[in-house]
């Protein structure tokens, strides 16, 4: 593929073809301060040890916070949070500000209401293009056997079908 704008395009138009789940992966930075940030690209990759993985782009102001962090979680969506993925998705100010949070495994910030939750610790750190790859070992779960909130070509979904929820 080359780097022209319309062959980006049609990349991008083509991933958002492959529906994925929503979801805030938090943590706290070496100042104590909570950070959070709204991914679709969360994975599992191993059952024995039990790991997962998400990318962040090197562009994103958090990602320093997450290349250094210890611990993080990934507290997967519900499907009535696109006001949760819409907050943590924009850049700045405080997205933790009103939100009930719990402490989790090593003070890591707790979304409430998700769908489930997975506490890492930081297992590895790869290179993925504009992207950093995680790797984090599943040290804690809740799984609250929600409906969860799909992504699917630039909407959220209905999990019932393909009706759309809002864009």
């Amino acid at each position: 593929m080359s780097d022209n704008n319309l062959e980006l395009q049609k990349f991008k138009r083509a991933l958002s073809c492959f529906a994925t789940g929503v979801a805030v992966v938090t943590t706290m930075d070496a100042n104590g301060e909570k950070v959070g940030v709204t991914v679709s690209s969360f994975n599992s990759v191993s059952l024995n040890p039990p790991l997962v993985l998400w990318s962040i782009s090197e562009e994103s102001k958090s990602y320093s916070v997450f290349i250094e962090a210890d611990h993080f979680a990934v507290n997967v969506l519900s499907l009535h949070q696109t006001d949760l993925s819409a907050r943590f998705a924009k850049s700045g100010g405080d997205k933790f500000e009103g939100l009930d949070c719990r402490s989790g495994l090593h003070g890591v910030p707790l979304l409430p209401d998700y769908a489930a939750c997975f506490e890492c610790a930081t297992e590895n750190v790869f290179d993925g293009g504009d992207h950093k790859i995680i790797v984090g070992r599943v040290l804690g779960l809740d799984d609250r056997e929600s409906d969860p909130l799909i992504f699917y070509r630039g909407q959220y979904l209905k999990t019932s079908g393909s009706d759309s929820l809002e864009s």
